[in-house]
């Protein structure tokens, strides 16, 4: 199992300290640095800099908002980002959520299964440099009736084919995910309800023929380190109640409906309803113990070690850690004790 190491968002204060964990994450051997975009920073600007600032670790979307950017758009970024890192860019994907897609990007979020399965097709049409003919419900390109022509892609990617990452929550949406993408990017993931995403990308797989192998598993998960668990969930809560809570509305939060298939529909109605009437203290201290604890890495390195060592044993490939601390020594120290951790559970 690989580690990988997630920045987040940028421009909350922590930028010059990111470029530090990213590097040491290079220094260290990690597999990939991912940074997010919501409605703030980009995540393409962001790898640029952190690729020019690193040496062998991959730089990944985690992810780019399939409504913020036409198809062609993201091919060209793609290419462009892998050709700047030297073959070292993983294209993550996601539909983000109503309320981002059509408050910010000003895209009906409709049809999110069929959109996506286009938008990647467009996209390896595009990196594959054939001319780049699509005739859709969402996009059809040239547009009928004008000047427009098949035009392929001047850019060659250091590789023939960039890993292509989808992020999903939902049954139909990870079914999909194992069908056509490379990669599946996770979040909120426990080993013990690992079945709830794994069946379905398995399912997903067989449409395409193939099975797991070779696909690349890659949670997010949160680690704190430290030898008081009780400390470090509950530094955690707030993180938990946001998306949980407040991560979408009440009809649609994809999070707050993960949490129910988990078995926790009581806690979730209870972050959700607080969290919404602006209470998040009190949503953050609804949010069970026991949940945080299984989506997270808490603890001291043997405690976190056997923690591994379960993701490993549910078919985790990449395990993407995002250290909970906010001072560049508490995330170095995580950087470092994912590794050791590693290393004693014989998964490195």
């Amino acid at each position: 199992m690989r580690l990988g190491i997630n920045l987040g968002y940028w421009g909350l204060g922590m930028d010059a300290d990111n470029i530090a964990v990213a590097r040491e994450a290079d220094r260290l051997g990690y597999s990939v640095c991912w940074a997010a975009e919501a409605y703030g920073s980009d995540a393409a600007t962001v790898l640029s800099f952190v690729a020019a600032k690193t040496e062998r670790i991959d730089v990944g979307s985690a992810i780019f908002q399939i409504p913020a950017r036409t198809p062609a758009m993201t091919a060209m970024t793609a290419a462009t980002l892998d050709t700047l890192s030297g073959g070292r860019f993983r294209l993550g994907l996601g539909v983000s959520g109503p309320q981002v897609s059509e408050g910010w990007y000003g895209v009906k979020f409709d049809k999110p299964l069929a959109r996506t399965r286009e938008y990647v097709e467009i996209i390896r049409k595009a990196m594959s440099r054939e001319r780049l003919v699509h005739e859709g419900a969402h996009w059809t390109l040239p547009l009928p009736g004008g000047p427009g022509k098949p035009i392929k892609l001047t850019v060659h990617p250091v590789r023939e084919q960039i890993p292509l990452y989808i992020a999903a929550i939902g049954p139909k949406n990870l079914e999909l995910t194992g069908e056509i993408a490379d990669g599946w990017l996770g979040i909120f993931f426990s080993p013990e309800h690992s079945a709830l995403s794994l069946d379905a990308l398995r399912a997903g797989r067989a449409k395409a023929g193939r099975t797991l192998d070779g696909f690349d598993l890659c949670p997010t998960v949160n680690i704190a380190v430290g030898e008081d668990v009780k400390a470090g969930v509950d530094g955690l809560r707030s993180y938990a109640a946001l998306y949980i809570g407040g991560m979408g509305s009440k009809e649609k939060n994809f999070y707050n409906q993960l949490t129910r298939r988990m078995g926790y529909e009581q806690a979730a109605d209870e972050i959700q309803e607080k969290y919404l009437a602006k209470d998040y203290a009190g949503a953050a201290a609804a949010v069970p113990h026991d949940l945080i604890d299984a989506t997270s890495l808490i603890g001291d390195t043997a405690r976190i070690a056997d923690r591994m060592q379960a993701y490993a044993d549910a078919g985790v490939t990449t395990l993407t850690l995002a250290p909970s601390g906010f001072t560049l020594d508490e995330r170095i120290q995580a950087l470092r004790t994912g590794v050791e951790a590693l290393d004693r559970a014989g998964l490195a």
